[in-house]
């Protein structure tokens, strides 16, 4: 029987393989043997031994091995079967090398035994941080979220050996940020720690994700990335008009459908939370003047919606209203979602021809009468001024 004897974890005996005629062949007796990862003596890393139950000690057995790093990085003694590494090795690089061992005549080479194959595993040491792979991280949340609303989930790998020890056990921590955001020590799932982040105020924030390994423990390596949560906008701030007064003034003859001016209400939000609509609310107003909106522009355009008067009235005082066009009902008890204004309309003066005025009554005049007899008198007022005659 041959037997390999090495560090720890060297196995238990095979079963023996019955041969034709009863006889018991014994086998190699294996199991994997251990070599640690990034060894940095100065003398090759004993690996283990194979032995012969027939060798005698007098060197006539001379021990080889062939297969993945045989000759370069594992060496064999020939004549005690001690293997040694003569490499540092990665196992992040290779996790495990597989070779053959043979027990040889030293005088005839001849194989003793069948070849037997072994495994020689790198045994993990906690040497690789946890890596962030998939960044830059970009996430999204509304404002105004309640506490505890996810954002985005990020992950960290770690190249050290999931399956012993807790060198790729990872953990997350919030590095920079915490006073807004959290994250889930085991799933990386980000969260919101507060329940007034406000678009207006502040619209991207930067938060520092940590993840550390050996669970976190103390002498774990840890590595870090950055997130950039974006707030997103909701329609929590209602229109609102720089002034509560406006003036603008148009020719009394200007046409139905003439431009007067515009006005536009001012929202704190953005995209579709800025969309609003424009309305005459005062009656005199909605008589007189109509108001439309410049989709592009959110302005509101007042014209002439019924000819003007400079000698009826001079002055028209229009109360405009703006309102969102599409309110969120979560914000409602914030308070009204519409404003209003006064526009103050004054109608300019145009010099208009005089106007005959004709005696109400047919006149009627004598056949006889001689030239220059009086038949009646037509008088001219000017509109411009009221009841003024003129020459």
């Amino acid at each position: 029987m041959h037997t390999a004897v090495g560090g720890p974890g060297l196995g238990q005996p095979e079963d023996p393989a019955l041969l034709a005629g009863g006889r018991v062949k014994r086998g190699w007796v294996w199991n994997q043997f251990f070599v640690v990862e990034e060894y940095t003596g100065t003398e090759p890393l004993y690996v283990g031994k194979i032995h012969s139950d027939s060798d005698e000690g007098d060197g006539s057995i001379k021990y080889t091995i062939s297969g993945e790093g045989a000759g370069t990085i594992f060496l064999i003694d020939e004549i005690t079967g001690d293997i040694h590494a003569t490499e540092r090795l990665d196992r992040e690089q290779k996790t495990f090398y597989t070779l053959r061992a043979q027990a040889r005549d030293r005088q005839t080479d001849q194989l003793l035994e069948p070849e037997s194959e072994f495994i020689i595993k790198v045994q993990d040491i906690n040497d690789s941080e946890p890596r962030f792979l998939e960044g830059p991280y970009i996430g999204s949340v509304a404002e105004l979220s309640p506490i505890g609303t996810s954002v985005m989930q990020v992950m960290a790998s770690d190249a050290d050996d999931p399956t012993y020890g807790s060198s790729a056990r990872v953990v997350y921590s919030v590095l920079d940020g915490e006073q807004h955001f959290t994250v889930d020590s085991k799933t990386g799932v980000i969260r919101t720690a507060v329940a007034d982040l406000d678009r207006e105020t502040q619209d991207r924030y930067e938060v520092v994700i940590r993840a550390t390994d050996m669970a976190g423990q103390l002498g774990g390596l840890s590595g870090s990335t950055t997130v950039t949560i974006v707030v997103t906008d909701v329609n929590d701030n209602p229109p609102r008009f720089p002034q509560k007064m406006y003036q603008f003034s148009i020719v009394e003859t200007a046409p139905v459908g003439t431009a007067i001016g515009r006005v536009k209400a001012e929202d704190s939000d953005v995209g579709e939370n800025t969309d609003m609509t424009y309305q005459v609310k005062d009656e005199d107003g909605v008589e007189m003047f109509k108001v439309t909106t410049d989709s592009n522009t959110q302005e509101a355009i007042i014209t002439v919606q019924k000819p003007l008067d400079y000698e009826s009235k001079k002055v028209h005082t229009v109360v405009v209203e703006a309102l969102n066009k599409f309110v969120d009902p979560r914000f409602v008890d914030l308070g009204t979602f519409r404003d209003q204004t006064i526009v103050r309309v004054s109608v300019l003066d145009v010099d208009e021809p005089p106007e005959f005025r004709p005696p109400s009554n047919l006149m009627e005049v004598q056949e006889d009468a001689h030239v220059g007899s009086v038949v009646g008198v037509v008088t001219a007022l000017d509109p411009d001024t009221a009841n003024h005659p003129v020459r």
